[in-house]
């Protein structure tokens, strides 16, 4: 009897949702507070969230991450 297991090589879609919009995204930049942003929102208020273009500060948390 097989049973329905994924593989272990198959990914869980990760589901985003933009906390700016709060509009279901198929991809968000993230913050490992939970804060997630999806490319419309970033480039809306990238003036407050990067100095220089190198990172983005998430507003919740103050943390400095990668684009």
């Amino acid at each position: 009897m097989k049973k329905n297991k994924k593989g272990y090589r198959e990914k869980k879609k990760k589901t985003y949702v933009c906390s700016c919009c709060g509009r279901v995204q198929p991809f968000c930049w993230t913050c490992p507070c939970g804060f997630q942003i999806c490319n419309e929102c970033m480039e809306e208020n990238l003036w407050g969230l990067t100095c220089s273009g190198v990172n983005w500060q998430c507003p919740d948390c103050g943390s400095l991450r990668p684009f």
